[in-house]
């Protein structure tokens, strides 16, 4: 009986040893993996960055894509950031579920009606753009229903009216040509215009012509769409992109991290015909459009 209990024991003493050195290994081999990641995988973030240009670093051997001066391409690279860390705030003031999506925030207003959805925000950013380049008369955008309201007939004091998918405009207001009647334009454009009018409205461009500008779609009601705002390029030619949307609900406007390819995030690579995860939206396709 006594040698029962004494070899019980010493298999019992293996045994925990055995668990010991196997839990061991494995939390070893864990803490040894998140190591490497951290130390393989280097970060292009420069959290004192406040623009698009100085936040966001260039991987070694490649370089940024030269546009010219006051072009809508390098507008978007200079782009103001929030401090780094800022929220993802909704238009109702209320923090956005998902906080780990960004790398930096735009300073883009989001108004409190709620209409500056993911296709409103980025046709703000071009209408500011054409507004502060003297390109006023540059501004407008298709109703989902094809037809045309520019800027320059709604400051003149023309006004749609709307009956289902049939749209006349008529003059019923005083001329008024000022910064904030431009944005109740804007506010008519987000009501009537989004993701699939400008699927059907814009350029479409290939995958190997795509720059700053240029805006990934999902066409639908609802659909998606996002905006490259910085390229660069290496010798080889390879180029790689950073990407930033407006969403629904009517939220910040951010730059999205790459949770597909962390080692090079934030920065992206678009395969044409491929699809695109990014942390927000999945595209079936790599289908981009360009503003006129």
């Amino acid at each position: 009986m006594r040698k029962y209990i004494i070899s019980l024991v010493v298999v019992v003493v293996l045994f925990v040893i055995l668990r010991s050195t196997v839990k061991g290994k494995m939390a070893v081999h864990h803490v040894k993996g998140v190591i490497t990641n951290i130390v393989t995988e280097p970060s292009y973030i420069n959290t004192k960055g406040d623009s698009i240009s100085t936040r966001v670093l260039v991987p070694e051997g490649y370089k940024r894509v030269v546009y010219p001066n006051q072009s809508f391409q390098e507008y978007l690279r200079h782009y103001k950031l929030k401090p780094y860390g800022t929220k993802i705030i909704n238009y109702d003031d209320s923090e956005y579920f998902a906080q780990n999506w960004h790398d930096a925030i735009l300073e883009v207003p989001v108004p409190k009606n709620g209409l500056q959805q993911c296709a409103d925000a980025l046709m703000r950013i071009r209408s500011e753009y054409l507004w502060n380049n003297n390109r006023k008369n540059e501004i407008g955008f298709n109703f989902t229903s094809g037809h045309y309201c520019s800027w320059k007939k709604y400051a003149e004091g023309y006004r749609p009216n709307i009956k289902g998918n049939k749209v006349t405009f008529h003059k019923t207001a005083s001329a008024n040509h000022t910064k904030s009647n431009f944005y109740k334009y804007l506010n008519l454009i987000y009501m009537y215009a989004g993701t699939l009018s400008m699927y059907h409205e814009l350029q479409k461009v290939p995958v190997s012509e795509i720059k700053i500008g240029d805006m990934l779609v999902k066409p639908g009601s609802p659909g998606h769409i996002e905006i490259i705002v910085d390229e660069i390029v290496n010798e080889e030619g390879d180029k790689m992109y950073l990407l930033a949307q407006g969403n629904t609900p009517a939220q910040s406007v951010c730059m999205l991290k790459n949770f597909e390819e962390p080692s090079i995030s934030p920065w992206y690579q678009f395969q044409e015909g491929e699809p695109v995860y990014t942390p927000s939206y999945y595209f079936d396709e790599a289908l981009f459009v360009r503003f006129k």
